[in-house]
């Protein structure tokens, strides 16, 4: 069933380049790229645009929904730095947009952009209200804010895959939470999307429950929670409390390949299919 994606990311050759020009995290040696976190081994093939819309075909995915990833540790260079490589990347990502026919919607880093469908930050934005207020201001009415994961900071000898299982997680529980606790009354007109079901917190309303919280209190239509990364078990539980409306197709491709988000929906029959995957997210991109 084709739909929408709205976790992906792609990367214009002009932004590869700067990366590679750089001897400080972030940047790229050869097909290894360098962060504050680790180091992963990556084709960069996968982000040229032909490659990637063959890959949209093969997921029966109409439109994918692009950022920068905030793992890459931008917001820790010096603002001019970051600046920069966030111009790289939004003047390239407009022109892969523009050449892809409709099948490329970008999300523009930090802050609202003309031509961006939305904006896109890290988890750990949400920890100042107060510096972020005038972004969050910028937004009413104005397409949806995508909150993703920062880089992570695993412990010495940690395995692999330590920042996407732990750290990222418990990042996209606290935004949630934050959100809900400091956000939400303010700016009930802003669409949210938690990338990676918000590290789980949807179903950690019940540990809420057990401290007097009403649950229903948590649930805002304004909220979304996008699918990357997990299957059918967590898939059921956030369905069980907010139903099928509130969730969104994502597969944080090319780091993860769609197929598995897409067979994990497969199971609830056609009906959900085409909810997660089309008519849920029309509403955002409208």
């Amino acid at each position: 069933m084709a739909g929408f994606d709205v976790h992906q990311h792609l990367w214009p050759r002009s932004f590869s380049e700067a990366l590679a020009q750089r001897t400080e995290v972030p940047y790229l040696a050869g097909d290894a790229l360098h962060l504050a976190e680790g180091t992963y081994e990556l084709d960069l093939g996968e982000h040229e645009l032909d490659t990637r819309l063959a890959l949209l075909d093969r997921a029966g995915i109409d439109t994918a929904v692009v950022s920068l990833q905030p793992t890459l540790g931008l917001d820790a260079l010096v603002p001019s730095e970051r600046e920069r490589l966030e111009q790289i990347w939004e003047d390239g990502i407009l022109e892969l947009t523009a050449e892809a026919g409709g099948r490329i919607t970008p999300l523009a880093p930090g802050r609202p952009r003309e031509g961006f469908a939305g904006v896109s930050v890290g988890a750990d934005r949400l920890d100042d209200l107060g510096a972020f207020a005038p972004t969050l201001d910028a937004m009413r009415g104005v397409g949806f804010l995508f909150v993703h994961p920062v880089s992570g900071s695993p412990p010495a000898s940690a395995p692999p895959w330590w920042p996407a299982v732990v750290d990222y997680t418990s990042q996209m529980q606290r935004a949630y939470f934050a959100w809900l606790a400091r956000a939400q009354e303010r700016w009930p007109d802003v669409t949210v999307v938690f990338a990676i079901l918000a590290g789980g917190g949807p179903i950690q309303l019940e540990r809420l429950a057990s401290r007097g919280i009403d649950t229903r209190s948590t649930l805002h239509r304004n909220l979304f929670f996008d699918t990357a990364s997990y299957g059918r078990r967590a898939l059921e539980l956030c369905i069980e409390t907010f139903g099928v409306e509130q969730l969104v197709f994502g597969s944080d491709a090319p780091v993860v390949d769609p197929s598995h988000a897409a067979a994990a929906l497969t199971g609830f029959g056609d009906s959900v299919t085409r909810l997660v995957r089309q008519d849920n997210l029309i509403g955002l991109l409208s």
